[in-house]
């Protein structure tokens, strides 16, 4: 079994900063592309930026020069620097990984694809 969790969302004034972590837990071999996306209600999840497993970084126009994305493989780690949050920021954040290897006890070496996090919420108050 394999799960992203992330973690250090909460409540911030305008101008602040956060660093989100996704962490990957269970017996995982690599993983592909990991990326962080937001969502507020009623409307589409978009993506924040995103870091291949080659060590290219893209991160959308909305937040350039704002946000850094980065990851340890070591540790199985993504992070999302924010920094200067604006209001418009707030969203629910997610952490999503295309593709990665794990060791199943009874299976063996398995995929798994599409994969999401449960969320972290963030909030800028003006």
């Amino acid at each position: 079994q394999v799960q992203l969790v992330e973690s250090g969302g909460g409540l911030v004034p305008a101008g602040g900063s956060l660093r989100l972590s996704c962490s990957a837990s269970g017996s995982i071999l690599s993983i592909n592309t990991i990326s962080w996306h937001r969502q507020v209600p009623g409307k589409q999840r978009e993506l924040v930026a995103a870091d291949t497993s080659g060590g290219v970084t893209n991160v959308a126009d909305a937040v350039k020069g704002r946000f850094t994305i980065s990851r340890d493989n070591a540790k199985k780690t993504a992070y999302l620097q924010m920094n200067n949050l604006k209001p418009e920021d707030t969203a629910r954040y997610y952490c999503h990984v295309d593709r990665m290897l794990f060791t199943d006890p009874d299976m063996g070496t398995r995929v798994a694809v599409d994969y999401w996090g449960q969320g972290t919420q963030v909030t800028v108050a003006e």
